[in-house]
């Protein structure tokens, strides 16, 4: 397989050795990101962006790049994040496959691809690489770092890991610790994948790449980032065309499963296998509590930050909003000034990503306040 890497894409070296929480270490290694807006002289006007399991660091236009990005209405000129005022840095996850070092990445040690000889990788490791890329731009502190779904997950490790790295935090439909349901979610996509003769213990090429594996895992979580209602209103029961000819038993019969088809096969080969399988995992090792004798929330209360906002939609089910409302109440035991905001999104998980009349206002109006 191939990485990912959109174009004008900066990379950013790690020190070598990167040594990763669960063991081993990474000679080489480099993240990806992108930055938009001007650093002020006093460095003070930096805003973070880490990402979900998927994204990679084009989050907006950029002059080397300019298409759309994944967060385009929340971010530029007079945006809800407001490039006008703030230097913003986005990077792509360690592990994954758009750009940062992961599984799809060549091993400098043999000259191969690491595939699963890729360390063991946690949302930790992913924190440090994002410190990293910052503290090589030169910055000190953050203004805010903002996290969505996983990268909920990596700035609130980021804020645990590096006391007084950030003055204020946005956590957008993220958590403390994995959920059971998550996980379970989760481990079936990861058994989709590996079930697939094509992965063949990652040891697959673009010839034969774990098709229907990834197509399942696809569908599986995209089930899971909406939800039963917008899933309802946006296609009931309707059928396909009834003239179709029946190309197979049990094939595709209603426009909710033809919507999925489509949507999987558009990622399936933009995505490496096991960077998914190594980027899910993490998510689900992922605990603050580990960090505080087996509690969460004084895992939570451990992270010193002066403003914090954790914001949800009530229709999410991969990440409800109990867990956005933990971090905002563990958060404020710790000191900070934190808010929960629950939003009556009807589109799930992915509401951040899509409802920006709701998620939009909320981010607007916290920057402005700090």
């Amino acid at each position: 397989m191939t990485e990912f890497i959109p174009p004008g894409t900066r990379f950013h070296p790690l020190p070598s050795p990167f040594r990763m929480k669960r063991g081993g270490a990474l000679h080489g290694a480099r993240v990806a990101y992108e930055t938009w807006g001007t650093l002020n002289e006093r460095r003070d006007n930096a805003v973070l962006i880490v990402t979900g399991l998927s994204p990679d660091a084009h989050a907006a236009r950029t002059p080397g790049n300019p298409a759309d990005g994944w967060w385009e209405p929340m971010l530029g000129p007079g945006k809800p994040i407001d490039t006008d005022r703030w230097f913003v840095v986005c990077v792509n996850s360690l592990g994954s496959c758009k750009g940062s070092t992961g599984p799809a990445s060549v091993n400098p040690d043999t000259g191969a691809l690491y595939r699963l000889d890729f360390p063991e990788l946690s949302v930790e490791d992913g924190a440090n690489a994002a410190f990293d890329v910052v503290r090589g731009l030169g910055i000190e502190q953050l203004t805010c770092i903002i996290g969505n779904s996983m990268g909920g997950m990596t700035a609130l490790a980021y804020l645990l890991l590096h006391p007084g790295a950030a003055r204020t935090h946005i956590n957008i439909s993220g958590s403390a610790q994995a959920l059971p349901f998550s996980i379970a979610i989760r481990s079936l996509q990861r058994e989709a994948i590996r079930l697939d003769p094509q992965w063949n213990g990652g040891q697959y090429d673009d010839e034969t790449y774990p098709e229907s594996g990834m197509r399942m895992a696809r569908k599986l979580g995209v089930i899971t980032y909406r939800s039963a209602l917008e899933w309802d209103g946006r296609f009931g029961r309707v059928r396909l065309e009834s003239d179709r000819p029946d190309e197979e038993p049990f094939g595709l019969e209603f426009q909710v499963e033809s919507y999925l088809e489509g949507h999987a096969r558009r990622f399936v080969r933009r995505f490496d296998p096991n960077c998914y399988l190594y980027l899910s995992r993490s998510m689900d090792w992922f605990d603050l509590a580990e960090y505080a004798d087996g509690d969460v929330m004084q895992g939570l209360a451990k992270i010193r930050v002066q403003r914090a906002l954790a914001i949800g939609a009530a229709t999410d089910i991969l990440f409800p909003l109990q867990q956005q409302q933990q971090i905002a109440e563990g958060l404020a035991a710790g000191g900070a000034q934190a808010e929960f905001l629950p939003l009556e999104s009807p589109q799930g998980h992915d509401a951040f990503l899509v409802d920006y009349d709701r998620f939009g206002p909320a981010v607007a109006g916290f920057l402005a306040g700090i």
